[in-house]
């Protein structure tokens, strides 16, 4: 029996989470660096543009309501996930977080540094849980690039 693998060309990954004000989520996203897609933006959702194929759509609490059959969960007390993005550079890493807690977000962890890889997290204004991270380019296992 062959088995054949299934292409992810052209694939586009969009994650929604509820926020309990699209407006103030937008500035504090923004405040990161981040940008949206006007086509699917209004005043109850924002397409926050993460990489060229993956987006997260910051839905309103009805909204968000409307997409889920089930009960919506309070993110200050529950983790139904925890969501990451890389950045270019090791000082990115620091650049964004501090920025977030600038922001009005909350230092999740510390700076974890594993040479090939930095990283911080903080939460979000409505307490979902973001990190931060760089990696190494392949071939640099002992993260010599971090000092560019």
């Amino acid at each position: 029996m062959t088995m054949t693998t299934p292409t992810h060309a052209g694939r586009t990954l969009f994650v929604s989470i509820p926020v309990a004000d699209v407006e103030r989520s937008k500035a504090f996203f923004a405040r990161l660096g981040f940008s949206y897609n006007p086509m699917f933006t209004d005043e109850t959702a924002a397409c926050m543009q993460v990489g060229e194929q993956a987006s997260v759509m910051l839905l309103d609490h009805q909204t968000f309501a409307k997409y889920s059959k089930l009960p919506m969960a309070d993110a200050t007390t529950h983790a139904l996930a925890l969501y990451s993005f890389s950045v270019p550079t090791r000082d990115d890493v620091d650049t964004i977080a501090e920025a977030a807690l600038a922001a009005g977000g909350t230092e999740a962890d510390g700076p974890e540094d594993h040479g090939f890889m930095y990283t911080r997290a903080f939460f979000d204004l409505d307490g979902h849980g973001w990190q931060v991270m760089w990696m190494a380019p392949a071939g640099d296992s002992e993260g010599s690039s971090a000092a560019s």
